[in-house]
């Protein structure tokens, strides 16, 4: 982490994979604007560590999102917030951090986001981009738009992947929340398209969490030839593996958005509850030039034919 003695800058983001993946880039942007203040961030309990690795932040800070019952909580996140922070970044834009913003801030703290005490409001970004709002975040607060450099991710010790000295590679990403069923395209819809790629010249391989342990399970029953990734992957050992990716396909998760901003070709698919606008991953150079996405109302009106179709036009696939 950076070691910096001036201003006292908070930026808030909580997760999931995905979000904290978009908001690289307006990290950088932060880091570049402020270099010499203390530059914390607010975030969720289940990314500090992912922060933590960040070469952005002087201080990682955890909100748990406490119910108004666990007072031992919000008493904590009471202090955090009343710190004498000299500007504060709402990167999360969400009715709870909005509520921070307009009642527990100490007066005359400098807001950059959505309230009624901003210095800094934010405009109207429907249909933004999330990558992109955060990026405009960062530059109402005077910081110069920054492309992160995600190399941090992959510097480390990364598992070798099997297939990675066979050729192509294509790594296929079927889970996603648990809470959000209606975001992941059909087990037996990857088992064919995995059957295809295999057929068109691909090594196949699996990543995903253990959450994620019963659909693979069903795509290795249909195709046993794919090689099984899901639950045996660090972040980082994940990372390197998608960097090496010919190409990345999967549900509207976090892994497809690493995928995508470590530069591998990406598809992702997706349902009436993606809005592309906002959501579609992006990729590095500002361009998002290796990304592609498909979406149908029900998910599952996605045809393993349509997404072979749709690697013929996605920049940078693997011919």
């Amino acid at each position: 982490m950076p070691m910096t003695t001036g201003r006292k800058i908070l930026v808030i983001k909580h997760g999931a994979l995905g979000d904290i993946v978009q908001a690289l880039d307006g990290f950088a942007s932060l880091r570049a604007g402020h270099k010499d203040d203390h530059l914390a961030v607010l975030t969720s309990p289940g990314f500090a560590g992912l922060l933590s690795m960040m070469p952005y932040f002087d201080e990682v800070l955890v909100d748990h999102r406490a119910g108004p019952l666990q007072l031992v909580r919000n008493v904590q996140l009471w202090r955090v917030l009343r710190r004498n922070w000299d500007r504060v970044y709402d990167f999360q834009s969400s009715r709870r951090t909005r509520r921070y913003l307009d009642h527990v801030l100490r007066d005359g703290t400098d807001i950059i986001g959505q309230s009624r005490r901003a210095s800094h409001p934010l405009p109207d970004m429907t249909g933004m981009n999330n990558r992109d709002r955060m990026l405009e975040t960062a530059r109402l607060g005077g910081c110069p738009m920054v492309e992160a450099d995600p190399s941090w991710l992959t510097g480390g010790k990364t598992a070798e992947n099997p297939d990675s000295k066979a050729g192509k590679t294509a790594v296929l990403v079927p889970g996603c929340s648990p809470v959000k069923p209606e975001k992941r395209w059909p087990e037996q819809h990857y088992a064919s398209l995995a059957r295809l790629l295999h057929d068109a010249g691909y090594r196949v391989t699996l990543v995903g969490t253990d959450v994620d342990r019963a659909a693979g399970d069903a795509i290795m029953a249909a195709f046993p030839d794919a090689h099984d990734r899901i639950g045996k992957t660090s972040l980082m050992e994940l990372a390197g593996e998608l960097s090496r990716a010919s190409l990345v396909i999967g549900n509207d998760t976090g892994p497809v958005f690493l995928a995508a901003r470590l530069g591998a070709p990406t598809l992702m698919l997706m349902s009436r509850h993606t809005d592309p606008a906002m959501s579609a991953p992006t990729g590095p150079s500002f361009g998002g030039l290796s990304c592609g996405w498909l979406k149908q109302e029900n998910i599952a009106d996605i045809r393993p034919g349509d997404v072979m179709a749709a690697l013929d036009d996605l920049p940078d696939a693997a011919d």
